[in-house]
């Protein structure tokens, strides 16, 4: 029997209402997008052409400014190396934070690498950035800020409208990572004056290997150089055939979210609640990793002092949780997200992050909570016992 899954930032099912849009397009109407000479293409460019306009309706853009990926990775590459190249006469300063997720860091790395200045913004306790320090670390040079809507690990929701105004009077384009955030919580690339917005079907109900990058339309144009050539599909910035299948299943997703968002968010940040009650009704020294107030309704990630993470984690097996970042799996490395937050190695150890999903239920959360008291209180007792074994 599989255990409980309670890893939703990792991945989500495809939702069955998703799955039965995309079916029709795997067999029946199975026409390339650029096929132009026929009704078979026709029917595949007017799908690609509805989810185009599907998905800028979830962040309040035009259907013009929406290029569809293979995922949130290619186009936070797409967006951070695009950038930097069309802005390459202002300057080569790029500004990020030390929480964002690898496919940012370790691309600003690569720019640091190829001749940038890259300043990588530390954050509060909190898991916020400091809006000062970003303030302070505008320069007329710089180029791109890239900071992520919400963590992947801590579920920290930044101000990006706050950071938007920083950004925009410096000159500088706003990136964001979108990918947790979209279709959990209002994104409104207008009025938080984003330039470019990163996202993935995976994470919000739709299939994996499709995603976007949102690139606002300016005058003039921002000239960003393709990563993949060839055909040139999406305007040029993405050659090769459309995803067809997908691009649609990541329509009807994000059109889902949009319609459903804020009573799915209001449940989930109550389960997110009791889950957190229960622990500390059951668990001595839980303490939550991140802000409390400004977070992803369904998420919780917390750490517990005294005990080992990994052993923590093999003991629950019947729950299917995780320590941080599914995309750094079979490291054993302190998440650099809750070293960035001040968390010390040994607490670090013994986190946990529970993401919920649009299955999760009461029942499913008490029964989490039964679990995770229960083999914390048995670990704590181990250690003790050592500990005097010991003395």
């Amino acid at each position: 029997m599989k255990p409980l899954y309670l890893d939703y930032h990792a991945t989500t099912p495809v939702d069955p209402r998703v799955l039965a849009e995309m079916l029709p397009f795997f067999t029946e109407q199975f026409g390339n997008a650029h096929s132009k000479q026929h009704a078979w293409g026709w029917e595949a460019r007017d799908a690609t052409d509805k989810a185009r306009a599907q998905v800028a309706a979830l962040i309040n853009a035009s259907a013009g400014e929406i290029v569809f990926t293979s995922g949130a990775t290619e186009s936070n590459n797409l967006a951070l190396r695009g950038a930097v190249a069309a802005r390459r006469d202002r300057g080569r300063h790029v500004i990020t934070i030390a929480t964002e997720h690898k496919s940012v860091l370790d691309m600003c790395a690569t720019l640091g690498d190829e001749g940038c200045d890259v300043t990588v913004l530390g954050v509060l306790s909190s898991g916020l950035v400091d809006l000062d320090a970003l303030r302070s670390a505008m320069r007329p040079d710089t180029v791109l800020v890239s900071v992520m809507a919400a963590n992947n690990e801590i579920g920290t929701i930044q101000p990006l409208a706050e950071i938007g105004a920083i950004v925009r009077a410096g000159g500088a384009l706003l990136h964001t990572d979108a990918a947790q955030g979209a279709g959990k919580i209002p994104i409104d690339v207008a009025a938080m004056q984003v330039d470019l917005l990163s996202l993935t079907a995976h994470k919000f109900y739709g299939p994996k290997g499709c995603g976007a990058l949102y690139i606002r339309k300016m005058k003039p144009r921002l000239a960003i150089p393709p990563q993949l050539i060839g055909g040139g599909q999406e305007n040029g910035l993405r050659s090769g055939t459309l995803n067809v299948p997908g691009i649609v299943g990541l329509g009807r997703a994000a059109e889902i979210c949009r319609l459903e968002m804020a009573v799915e968010s209001a449940r989930l940040a109550a389960l997110r609640d009791r889950l957190l009650a229960g622990l500390r009704a059951h668990v001595p020294g839980v303490r939550v990793n991140g802000t409390t107030e400004c977070r992803l309704p369904h998420n919780l990630h917390i750490s517990f002092d005294g005990i080992e993470g990994e052993a923590l984690l093999m003991a629950l097996g019947d729950l299917a949780v995780s320590t941080g970042s599914a995309c750094s799996s079979g490291s054993q490395a302190v998440s650099h997200v809750l070293q960035a937050i001040g968390a010390t190695s040994q607490e670090a150890g013994a986190s946990i992050r529970f993401g919920l999903g649009r299955s999760t239920t009461p029942e499913e959360v008490d029964f989490a909570v039964e679990r995770v008291s229960t083999v914390v209180k048995a670990l704590l007792a181990a250690t003790l016992l050592s500990h005097e074994g010991c003395s």
